[in-house]
C-alpha cells in the first residue's frame, strides 16, 4: 500500500502542476552524480569472518575484517547472509561495495564505546564527534546498496540530548551549544570520499543526522528510504545533509525524518567561513518528503555559500516548509543559481519560507556569566569567536527561480520571506505557481520580485504584505479568492 500510494504522490507531482516552465539550459545538471563504481565481483562474506546473526552479539570486528580484506585485495563485494547484525561503527575503503540484501537488518549498537570519535564537521563546526555507524572517510569508488534495512536504534542518543538541554543547559543560558556537546551518531558518514554510490537501502531511527555527504565530489544517492518517526520523534534526525560538497545526484528518495529532509549546508560563522567550501552542482529529483523540516532546505549553515542547484519533480506531504531558505546574521555566505521546478505539496505549513535570522536561541552564542573563557572547551571557544568585520557575516539570498508549483492545504503562510535592511532578498522569480492556503503571508527587505501566472488562494481573503522592499509588482491573483 505504501508503494502505491508513493508511485501515486510521483505521478501527481509530473501532471498535475501549474503550468510547463522551459527551464534555461543547465549544462552542469548532466553531470552530477558518481562516475565510477567498484567492479569486483569476488564476494567476501563477514559470516566467513566471525559476524553472528542474532540481537545481541557484536559483529563489529568480524565485518571491519572482511571490509579490510576485501580492499587488501584490489575491491569487491562485502555481504551477509539472510540474518540480523549488531554493529558499531564501520570504515568502508576504496573499490568496496558494502552489500546489504534483503532479508539482512543491520542493528547500530547502542553503546557510545563502538563509535570512536573522529575529527570531523557537524552543524557547520569542525570538531571532535563519533564516527558515523558506515563510514567512508579518504575513500574513492566505493557502493553500498541493496533492499536491505539498516535501524541505527538512535533513542538512546535522543535522550541523551533531552535530557542534557532541558535538565542542564537550557537553564543555564547554553541553549546554543548544547547540540554540540550532546554528541550524537550519524547513521552514514562520507567524507573526503569521491565517486560513492548510495543506493536502495532503507535507513531507520537516526541518532543523529542520517545521510550526511561532507567534503566529498561525485555522489550519488538512490532510491533509499528513511524512516526516522516510527520510534518517536528525534531531535536533528534530518534525512540527506550535503555539506560543502559538489557534484552530487539525490534521486527517486523517500524520506519521513522529523527534521530537515533534503538539506544543502556549507559551514557555520567563523569556523565556516574559514573553511569556506561551497555546496554546488546538486540535482535533487524524483523524491518524496514526508514528515519533517523542510522538502528543500538551504541552510542555516551558509557560511560557504550554497549555488548551482536543481530541485525538480519533488512531493512534499506533510511537512514543515516546501522551500526554506534559511542563515543568521553571523553566518554569511551567498546562496544563489538555485531552481526549484515542478512541485507538489500537501498540508505543508509554509509552502515558502525564507528567513536571514534563524532560530536566534540556536543560531547566537554567547557566554553566560561565571564561566572563565580560558577553561572552557576548544568547540565552545570556535563558536564564540566573533565574525569580523561583522560585515562577513551578513547573507547574501539571490536569483531563486520558482516554478511550476501546486500546493494545497498550506495551514500557514504561502510565502514568508524576510530579509536584513543591508541585505535584500534579491531576483526572486515565480512562474506557474497556483497555492492554496491559510494566509498569503509577507515579504520584508525584498528586491526585484517577479510573479508570472501566480494564484494564492488565501483562506483569509486578505493579500500578500509587502514592506520595505522595492521592485515587487505582487499580482492581483495573489489577493485571495
Amino acid at each position: 500500500m505504501k508503494l502505491k500510494y508513493s508511485l501515486l504522490l510521483l505521478l501527481l507531482v509530473v501532471s498535475g502542476t501549474a503550468g510547463h516552465t522551459q527551464l534555461p539550459p543547465l549544462p552542469w545538471a548532466s553531470k552530477t552524480g558518481a562516475q565510477k563504481s567498484p567492479s569486483g565481483t569476488h564476494i567476501y562474506y563477514a559470516n566467513d569472518y566471525g559476524a553472528q546473526s542474532d540481537t545481541a552479539t557484536r559483529s563489529t570486528a568480524a565485518i571491519q575484517k572482511a571490509i579490510d580484506l576485501c580492499a587488501k585485495n584490489g575491491g569487491g563485494i562485502v555481504a551477509f547472509r539472510p540474518g540480523t547484525y549488531v554493529s558499531g561503527s564501520l570504515f568502508l575503503k576504496s573499490n568496496v561495495h558494502l552489500k546489504i540484501d534483503a532479508g539482512v537488518l543491520i542493528l547500530g549498537s547502542q553503546d557510545f564505546a563502538d563509535y570512536p570519535e573522529i575529527d570531523t564537521r557537524v552543524a557547520g563546526i569542525e570538531m571532535k564527534w563519533p564516527a558515523a555507524l558506515i563510514n567512508v572517510i579518504n575513500a574513492s569508488n566505493v557502493a553500498v546498496s541493496g533492499k536491505g534495512i539498516i535501524d541505527a536504534r538512535g533513542k538512546f542518543c535522543w535522550d541523551k540530548y533531552w535530557k542534557m538541554r532541558k535538565e542542564e543547559y537550557e537553564p543555564k543560558g547554553l541553549r546554543w551549544i548544547v547540540d554540540y556537546d550532546a554528541k550524537r551518531v550519524r547513521t552514514f558518514l562520507a567524507q573526503n570520499a569521491s565517486d560513492l554510490t548510495l543506493k536502495g537501502l532503507t535507513f531507520k531511527n537516526a541518532g543523529f543526522w542520517t545521510v550526511q555527504l561532507l567534503y566529498s565530489t561525485r555522489l550519488t544517492v538512490d532510491g533509499i528510504i528513511i524512516r526516522n518517526n516510527e520510534d518517536g520523534k528525534g531531535p536533528s534526525t534530518d534525512g540527506i545533509d550535503i555539506d560543502s560538497s559538489s557534484w552530487v545526484l539525490v534521486e527517486n528518495c523517500d524520506i519521513d525524518c522529523n527534521d530537515d529532509d533534503f538539506c544543502l549546508k556549507s559551514g557555520r560563522d567563523w569556523d565556516g567561513l574559514r573553511v569556506n567550501r561551497p555546496t554546488e552542482y546538486v540535482v535533487i529529483r524524483k523524491c518524496i518528503a514526508r514528515r519533517g523540516g523542510g522538502l528543500l532546505t538551504l541552510g542555516s549553515e551558509t557560511s560557504g555559500g550554497i549555488r548551482h542547484v536543481l530541485a525538480t519533480d519533488l512531493v512534499a506531504h506533510q511537512t514543515g516548509n516546501g522551500f526554506h531558505i534559511k542563515s543568521a546574521v553571523t553566518r554569511g555566505g551567498i546562496v544563489e543559481d538555485i531552481y526549484f521546478h515542478n512541485i507538489k505539496m500537501d498540508s505543508v505549513k509554509n509552502a515558502f519560507h525564507y528567513t536571514m535570522n534563524w532560530n536566534p536561541s540556536y543560531s547566537y552564542s554567547q557566554l553566560p556569566k561565571g564561566y572563565d573563557e580560558d577553561s572552557i572547551p576548544p568547540h565552545w571557544k570556535v563558536m564564540l569567536r566573533k565574525v569580523e568585520p561583522a560585515s562577513k557575516g551578513t547573507p547574501v539570498f539571490r536569483n531563486i527561480y520558482v516554478s511550476d508549483i501546486t500546493a494545497r492545504g498550506i495551514t500557514n503562510d504561502i510565502i514568508t520571506a524576510t530579509g536584513l535592511p543591508g541585505s535584500a532578498l534579491k531576483n526572486f522569480v515565480f512562474t506557474n505557481v497556483h497555492i492554496s492556503g491559510a494566509h498569503a503571508g509577507s515579504i520584508t527587505h525584498g528586491d526585484n520580485w517577479a510573479f508570472n501566472n501566480v494564484v494564492f488562494t488565501a483562506a483569509d481573503q486578505k493579500p500578500l504584505s509587502v514592506a520595505q522592499s522595492s521592485r515587487i509588482q505582487v499580482p492581483a491573483s495573489a489577493s485571495g479568492p
